[in-house]
């Protein structure tokens, strides 16, 4: 098998929402992101980077039931970070849908106005996990009592948004079908498997990382993708080192019978669940 490049990241993520308006705020004032550029029914949101892009739909519907996006992850510096998110949505009240502890990471959850999944997390020194993140990735409560001492007050300390340095560390999708979803990453890409739940739910990446792509059934075995109308994924971002990985592995995407799209910026092909993705240097 080829590997992809070890460096490879992710980068920005698209999506389509019902209300740019609505979704902007929520993403501001509660993620803790700021507005980069909006224009013509495009915003573009990151802290020193861009994460994400929305491109209105008015009126769209959450995509329950498709395949699309599970939730994008947002990877804060550090602890402290993760931290301060968690007392900031503590004072506002904010409605999460989990605290879990992944022993590779510490991860907080919740829903936008679209129901698209959003993850806030920081990672776990990479010596506890290397080399072992099948054995040791887990899920368990987050131990908050803990996470919160590392702050001096929680009640007072300041939550000026989401810090520079932050970055989607990963994205984890609705997939209609694991193992499909494995022969692409895996087999065409180049990525490790570094974690797989039998048929429903598999984690890859590149340089050894516990996980750059995540898909899971739980909602969506043998799913169709959404159509007009709904507010869905329009494509994750794989970012290689250089002209050479990108080149490299498109060819092998076109070798595998897909025909990746020129794009200005890179190419787009798409995983068997037809999640688009944008393979940029």
């Amino acid at each position: 098998m080829v590997e992809i490049a070890p460096g490879t990241r992710m980068g920005a993520v698209e999506l389509s929402v019902s209300d740019l308006d609505r979704s902007l705020d929520y993403w501001q004032r509660v993620v803790g992101l700021r507005v980069l550029a909006r224009e013509n029914g495009v915003a573009s949101l990151g802290a020193d980077t861009e994460l994400v892009r929305f491109v209105e739909e008015p009126g769209a519907q959450p995509a329950d039931g498709h395949t699309g996006l599970y939730h994008v992850a947002l990877l804060v510096p550090d602890r402290p970070s993760l931290a301060r998110w968690l007392a900031h949505a503590a004072r506002d009240q904010t409605q999460l849908e989990g605290l879990s502890d992944h022993y590779v990471s510490e991860a907080i959850y919740l829903r936008d106005p679209d129901r698209h999944g959003i993850e806030i997390y920081a990672d776990r020194p990479r010596e506890l996990w290397e080399g072992q993140v099948g054995e040791r990735m887990t899920t368990a409560p987050i131990d908050v009592e803990n996470l919160l001492a590392v702050l001096d007050d929680t009640a007072v300390e300041p939550f000026d948004g989401l810090p520079d340095g932050t970055t989607v560390g990963h994205v984890h999708l609705r997939v209609a079908d694991v193992e499909a979803t494995v022969g692409f990453y895996r087999d065409v890409l180049g990525m490790g498997l570094m974690a797989q739940l039998g048929p429903m739910a598999a984690f890859l990446s590149a340089g050894g990382y516990h996980h750059h792509v995540g898909g899971n059934t739980w909602e969506t075995r043998g799913a169709a993708p959404a159509g007009p109308g709904i507010a869905t994924l329009r494509h994750a971002t794989i970012v290689v080192p250089d002209a050479a990985e990108l080149e490299r592995v498109a060819a092998r995407v076109a070798d595998s019978g897909q025909e990746p799209e020129a794009l200005a910026d890179g190419v787009l092909v798409r995983d068997p669940a037809q999640n688009s993705l944008v393979l940029t240097a």
